[in-house]
């Protein structure tokens, strides 16, 4: 099933400029995609268009459409999107505004009105999930910065979306980081079905995880689809090459030059298994 349509979806923010260009893209439903492309190419205000702030909160002028399961964005509000959509923002210590964790998941809890049974088992799912559990009487500013995205994450999840949006969630982490919170999004889509979508300018980050790119580059979308078919279209059309990892790059002029065809590499252990089998076949050939 379709959990997001993307159709001739155009926009302009308030200033009249406009920042994406008749877009189209289709999202299924348990899928894991990346949203890729330069800075200031339209990635974030697709995805905030997505979570309904793009017309709700901004304004500004639009054509076209984005449906999330079945909704219009411009014909729903965005607190009924919000049930289906959960987004964490690149800033996420912006949506920090409770002293303590629990205190931090059971505030959107009670906005929506849920008494304090279900939000108490709500607010124990959440952190779970999220490998949190045992925190819930930590105060927020203790955490480590890892530690406060899961828990914006955990907020975001305790309101049970089925789809999760996220710009650049791990820009101001560390490589270990980065590997944790992106295993957690893995997690979560994977166990629990959640459609996630993610806003990264470093594929190389984001490949092992993710089942679609879709590339935005001045406000169009130039390619969708596999990760595999995405990166080879940006090498051969020399469109973004500086975000094509190391190994893909290595990869695709192997391909260039010897014709000969390797599977998809999410990482070095597929590049090395890979690369054997070249070797392989080209001692067979000489000898």
């Amino acid at each position: 099933m379709t959990a997001i349509t993307i159709d001739q979806f155009s926009y302009a923010y308030k200033n009249n400029q406009k920042v994406l260009d008749n877009i189209n893209a289709v999202i299924e439903e348990g899928s894991f995609t990346a949203v890729i492309g330069p800075s200031g190419a339209g990635k974030t205000t697709l995805c905030l268009a997505i979570a309904g702030a793009v017309p709700h909160y901004y304004g500004g002028s639009l054509s076209g459409n984005v449906l999330v399961n079945g909704m219009s964005v411009r014909d729903t509000t965005m607190p009924d999107l919000a049930q289906t959509v959960g987004t964490v923002l690149q800033d996420y210590e912006t949506q920090l505004v409770t002293m303590t964790v629990e205190e931090e998941v059971a505030f959107s809890l009670e906005n929506i009105g849920l008494d304090r049974g279900q939000i108490a088992t709500c607010v124990k799912e959440a952190l779970a999930k999220v490998g949190l559990t045992g925190f819930e009487r930590k105060e927020v500013s203790a955490l480590s910065g890892g530690q406060r995205q899961r828990l914006v994450i955990a907020s975001v999840l305790a309101a049970n979306p089925k789809i999760l949006v996220l710009d650049e969630p791990t820009s101001a982490l560390d490589p270990e980081g980065t590997e944790s919170i992106y295993q957690l999004l893995s997690d979560l889509n994977k166990q629990y079905s959640i459609t996630i979508v993610v806003v990264e300018h470093e594929t190389a980050k984001i490949l092992p995880y993710a089942d679609q790119f879709i590339l935005i580059n001045g406000g169009k979308c130039l390619q969708s689809g596999y990760p595999a078919k995405v990166l080879t279209y940006m090498w051969k059309h020399k469109i973004y090459t500086e975000a094509i990892p190391p190994l893909w790059q290595l990869k695709l002029t192997l391909e260039d030059k010897t014709g000969f065809q390797f599977a998809d590499w999410k990482n070095e252990d597929d590049a090395a298994s890979e690369l054997r089998k070249l070797i392989q076949k080209e001692a067979s050939i000489s000898a």
